[in-house]
């Protein structure tokens, strides 16, 4: 159910080349930013279901997939790219990213550029963005401990 939906709301963003790229990055322990997004974009979609949040289920799960579209591996710096403040800088990147390849709504504008809150220090102002927030701290956590609760990517 939950795939037909991410099929029908970002089939553009899910056969994307850059999108396809993220499998190669790792994100959390083994989890890699490609399963990540996809954990994040079905987690936010089972909890808009659970607490009826929320009627804007295509920009809800186009902003989850974008949310960490930062497209290079935090894990490895270089001179010219140090990734050590990658929680604070990455939800730019990935909304630049984002906007060269989509024409992004104000909510996916607001869920990529605050999912990193509080250390985004602005909150989130819609409440798509909220679910996207919590779905991946959740996500996270769960990745980073080697929990396999999260939703197994099929994608």
């Amino acid at each position: 159910m939950y795939e037909n939906k991410l099929r029908e709301y970002a089939e553009d963003i899910l056969n994307s080349e850059n999108f396809q790229m993220t499998k190669q990055h790792i994100q959390h322990g083994t989890v890699s930013v490609h399963e990540h997004c996809i954990r994040v974009a079905m987690q936010s979609l089972k909890l808009n279901e659970r607490f009826h949040i929320t009627k804007n289920e295509r920009e809800l799960v186009r902003g989850a997939l974008l949310h960490d579209y930062f497209l290079y591996d935090w894990h490895i710096g270089d001179y010219r790219k140090p990734h050590k403040l990658h929680g604070f800088y990455h939800p730019g990147r990935a909304l630049r990213n984002a906007q060269k390849e989509y024409v992004l709504t104000e909510r996916e504008v607001d869920i990529i550029k605050k999912h990193m809150w509080p250390l985004t220090i602005i909150p989130p102002a819609c409440r798509e963005a909220w679910i996207v927030t919590v779905a991946d701290k959740y996500c996270s956590t769960l990745e980073t401990l080697h929990v396999r609760k999260v939703n197994e990517c099929k994608m």
